[in-house]
């Protein structure tokens, strides 16, 4: 036993020296600014490729010029800071060649043996065509160079050593595709696949992750917490399970709002960056592949009263019923209806508790439309309050039992 043990270690010993030897003999980058030759077709092209992919969400800070980097990701791990992808030699991409870009998004490892931490999707990107990743480049190239430097992440030792990133792709990084998380064939369902796994990259934020950070490649899309919310479930079962039908579902994805609910948090910023500028092909191949090409059929809840919860209930009417109209049904350009929404309907209740004990900004959406800001009732409301109404809204109007505790109220405030 003890000299297996010894071998195992001189084994990875010799492993990491070869690893460190080889990754200090990578060229450095080219600091010449590289042309991309590409017509204005192919440019317009890469304009409507980089929205499918939402490049602009993490590659563009708050009040920063577009593109330009800056954007603080916050993951279990530390802070990391999208890169600025304009055509700078200097802070930029100006300096890498079309073959690099694709090399990029598809290994996640720069010129210079600069290896990016899977916070760039990299690990959905790798099914990017060799066409479209060329029409992107063509696009960024054709932008302004922004000469502003990215903040430095902040990681703690030895994360914040890039080459550690070797190993986790060794173990992690596949070139095989994301499994499936619906059924078909049909040509739309292929292009939503690309649309939803690849481009999109929905998975990294939807798909469960393991403790280094990996998704697990069992549950496509079974949903996530990212954060203060979680990204639910978008598998057929799941969107049916929460009254998703196909035409609200491409709505939603299109505008932002739908019988269902109205999109909040990161969900927002999708929608408002990329998948609402897509065509209504594309938006519609996305839903087929998200629902499969024979969607299940929504599950529909009826409203009821339940007796059980009259101070959850008087806590709706003095505090939420202003905006949210006593009967739930919302008001137009105010605020949504709680009846049925898929946020309700989410078993776990954490996206409406968070939204209760934090509130919402006011948000805008397409056709002049609006959400008005929602106050957070963490400062107002007990956690008996809260476990209160969250259970009298889930019985009236979710169709869910009512075994949400103070307890786990009390876990969700900051």
């Amino acid at each position: 036993m003890l000299r297996r043990l010894i071998s195992l270690i001189i084994i990875i010993a010799v492993l990491t020296i070869a690893l460190l030897l080889w990754w200090r003999k990578q060229p450095a980058p080219d600091n010449t600014l590289q042309k991309a030759a590409a017509n204005a077709e192919q440019i317009e092209r890469g304009r409507y490729l980089a929205k499918a992919a939402d490049c602009a969400a993490c590659h563009t800070v708050s009040g920063g010029a577009r593109f330009a980097g800056g954007y603080p990701l916050k993951t279990p791990f530390g802070t990391i800071y999208g890169s600025n992808i304009t055509p700078s030699v200097t802070h930029g991409i100006g300096g890498w060649t079309k073959e690099q870009f694709y090399t990029v998004l598809t290994t996640g490892v720069a010129p210079g043996r600069h290896y990016l931490y899977p916070a760039m999707p990299y690990t959905s990107y790798k099914g990017i065509s060799h066409t479209d990743s060329a029409a992107i480049y063509a696009y960024l190239m054709s932008l302004p160079a922004i000469e502003v430097p990215v903040p430095e992440n902040e990681l703690p030792f030895p994360l914040n050593q890039r080459v550690t990133m070797i190993g986790w792709n060794m173990l992690f990084h596949t070139s095989a595709p994301m499994p499936a998380s619906s059924v078909g064939n049909s040509a739309e369902w292929k292009r939503g696949r690309y649309l939803v796994d690849v481009l999109g990259h929905c998975g990294e934020c939807h798909t469960p992750r393991g403790k280094l950070g990996q998704m697990n490649r069992d549950k496509p899309l079974q949903g996530a917490v990212t954060g203060r919310f979680s990204a639910p479930a978008i598998t057929p079962g799941a969107l049916a399970q929460w009254g998703w039908k196909p035409a609200d579902l491409q709505k939603f994805i299109s505008t932002g709002l739908a019988p269902q609910g109205s999109a909040f948090s990161e969900m927002h910023t999708v929608i408002d960056l990329s998948t609402r500028h897509l065509n209504a092909d594309d938006q519609k191949a996305m839903v087929i592949y998200l629902m499969g090409d024979k969607a299940p059929a929504a599950v529909t809840v009826k409203t009821r009263k339940d007796a059980s919860y009259t101070a959850g209930r008087s806590t709706w009417l003095n505090m939420c019923a202003g905006c949210h109209a006593r009967d739930g049904q919302g008001k137009p350009n105010v605020s949504i209806s709680i009846v049925n929404t898929s946020t309700l309907r989410q078993p776990d209740g954490r996206n409406l508790v968070v939204s209760i004990l934090d509130g919402l900004p006011g948000q805008q959406f397409p056709g002049n439309k609006s959400m008005q800001s929602m106050p957070g009732f963490a400062g107002m409301l007990t956690d008996e309050d809260i476990a209160g109404l969250v259970n009298y809204l889930r019985t009236t109007w979710g169709g869910l039992p009512g075994n949400i505790t103070p307890e786990q109220i009390k876990a969700l405030r900051e």
